[in-house]
This record gives structure tokens, C-alpha cells and sequence, in this order.
């Protein structure tokens, strides 16, 4: 079981990085429509039918991914073809790369107006009231986020919970991106979705940190200040995850990142992650080529937790006690 999970995690970066993401008929954007119908029936302004509405979107995927395994049984090149598919399609690093490389050659170019247009396809702030460092600083967070989220996490899922977990952590993801908002209509609807997401990347969002601290040195960045700022800085995030990777980036890139941002919903002033000068264009590219050089360690290593892992958990045959007898 764990070599086919370990191959077909790896194939599946790989049709991630060569194909990018299915061009039609996409699941993931099937699933986004069906949590849509369903919320239009669900829908209720308190916890208890946000936590309904999760609970079947969540556990629907996670049964959908255990029966795949099921007809995959103990065949490991069928394991690895399945494991490979769902890897494929709950990726998001291709697209993620290609977002952040446009938006680079935009600002670069002083297209002003293409970047704003852009900016909506990596997050959800407000384009119009940045200026060419308010969308640097917006792209290099969301690409650094992202790069957790629809890259590291669901490979590490992926590794220890195979197709399941690679279809369950995208359903929670997915979630999180729809209605895990602090607004009036999802701030209680929405707050199974965005709790249940902040657990499931607590162990990601260290690793991605990790090896974001591991890797820059491939792009010319800083080790050493990338682990200082993770330590020092993280934890003045408000989220709980998106702060480890950001501030790891940042220290990466020697750059500031943080401070005031708007969203659709209205404006927050955050901590200042990192002391170096402000993000431009080229702090773009070379986020993207960061957060490549991130997911294929991910890759790496999450393949290699796949292989030991049975092994980890394999119970280990107890030894015989011996009895002393009396002369």
C-alpha cells in the first residue's frame, strides 16, 4: 500500500506541473456547485447548520475517496494510478504558478490595470485601493499561502491518509475559500468550515514554513532569515497557519509583508511580518519560484512519509518475559 501511495503522490505532482489543472469538467469546481445547491437548502444564520452543511459536503468526499481505495485493493499499480489521479486534481500548484508569473510580468511591465484585473484570481482583496507594492505584497502573501494550502497540505494529507485524505482535505479547503468568511452572512454558517480548515493545516502549514526556510537559498534568499522571522513573527498572524508560511517567505525574500489590508468586507491592520524593504515585481517571480522549489520538496518528502509510515504504526510483537524460579 505505501509504495503505490508514495508513487502515485509523486505522479500526481508531476501531471500537476505538465498538464495544470483539468481543463473541463474540473471536480473540484463540480463539488464548488453542489456545496453551492446545497447551501441554498442548508442555509440557516447559526453554527449548527454550518456544521451540518460541512458535515455532509466533508464526509461525502472522504466515503467517495475510501471507495475508490476500496476497488483499488492491494494492487499497488492501480493504488498509484488512483492516488495519482486525485493528487492531479486537487493540486493547486500549476495554476498558483502561472497566476503568480503573470502578475510578475504585469507589475514589471507597470500595467497598472492588468494587475489589478488579475488580482481577484490569487485573493480576495480589494484591487482598486492597491498601488503597484500593495499588489506585490497581496500576490507574494497569497502565493506563499497558497502554496501551503493547495500544495503542501493536501500532499501531506494525501501521504497519510491517501485518497480520502487528499479528497477530504480539498472539501474542507474548498469550504473554507467559500464561506469561511467574517462577514454577516457566513460568520456563524461558516465557522465549522473555518475551523475545521485552521485543524487540518496546523502540521502543513509548519512543514511548508519549514521547507520554505530549507529552499531559499535555490533562489538567492535567505535561510537563516527566513527561520528567524518564522519564529519570531508567526505567531503575530491571525491565522494560525497562513502566518507561519508568510512570515518564512518573508524572511526568505527579505521583505516586509503584513501591515494594512483590505478585503471586500473591510480592512485589517496586521502585525508587520519580516524587517527588510518593501515587495516589488521581482519579489514576485521570485515567490513563484520559491513556492516551486516548496512543492517539490513537499513532494519528496511526503512520498517518503507514505513509504514509513506503515511502518510506524505497525504494532510491535511484544517479548517473552522471563521468570525467575526459585532454587
Amino acid at each position: 500500500m505505501s509504495l503505490g501511495r508514495a508513487v502515485g503522490l509523486v505522479l500526481g505532482v508531476a501531471a500537476d506541473a505538465v498538464l495544470g489543472d483539468p481543463r473541463r469538467y474540473h471536480p473540484v469546481a463540480g463539488f464548488g456547485r453542489a456545496a453551492s445547491a446545497l447551501e441554498r437548502g442548508l442555509y440557516r444564520d447559526h453554527r449548527a447548520a454550518g456544521v451540518a452543511h460541512v458535515a455532509v459536503l466533508v464526509g461525502g468526499a472522504v466515503l467517495a475517496g475510501a471507495a475508490v481505495e476500496r476497488l483499488a485493493g492491494r494492487d499497488q499499480v492501480v493504488r498509484a494510478l488512483t492516488t495519482a489521479a486525485a493528487t492531479w486534481v486537487v493540486l493547486g500548484g500549476a495554476s498558483l504558478a502561472d497566476e503568480g508569473t503573470a502578475m510578475g510580468r504585469e507589475l514589471d511591465a507597470g500595467d497598472l490595470a492588468a494587475a489589478r484585473d488579475r488580482l481577484p484570481g490569487l485573493c480576495g482583496r480589494d484591487p482598486s485601493k492597491l498601488d503597484t507594492m500593495g499588489l506585490a505584497k497581496a500576490t507574494v502573501e497569497s502565493v506563499a499561502e497558497n502554496t501551503s494550502d493547495a500544495v503542501v497540505a493536501p500532499l501531506f494529507w494525501g501521504a497519510v491518509a491517501g485518497v480520502p485524505g487528499l479528497l477530504g482535505y480539498r472539501a474542507v479547503n474548498t469550504l473554507d475559500a467559500m464561506i469561511g468568511h467574517r462577514n454577516p452572512r457566513y460568520l456563524r454558517f461558516g465557522w465549522a468550515a473555518a475551523r475545521l480548515d485552521d485543524v487540518a493545516n496546523l502540521l502543513p502549514s509548519r512543514l511548508a514554513a519549514l521547507l520554505t526556510a530549507v529552499g531559499a537559498p535555490v533562489v538567492g534568499g535567505s535561510a537563516g532569515e527566513a527561520w528567524r522571522t518564522w519564529r519570531r513573527d508567526a505567531a503575530a498572524h491571525p491565522s494560525p497557519n497562513a502566518g507561519q508560511v508568510e512570515a518564512a517567505f518573508a524572511g526568505a525574500l527579505e521583505i516586509r509583508l503584513g501591515g494594512r489590508t483590505v478585503y471586500a468586507h473591510g480592512a485589517e491592520d496586521r502585525p508587520v511580518l519580516g524587517h527588510g524593504r518593501n515587495p516589488d515585481a521581482g519579489h514576485v517571480t521570485r515567490a513563484v519560484e520559491l513556492s516551486r522549489v516548496v512543492g517539490a520538496s513537499a513532494a519528496a518528502v511526503t512520498a517518503l512519509i507514505a513509504l514509513v509510515r506503515p511502518r510506524l504504526l505497525r504494532p510491535r510483537p511484544r517479548r517473552a518475559s522471563r521468570r525467575r524460579t526459585s532454587a
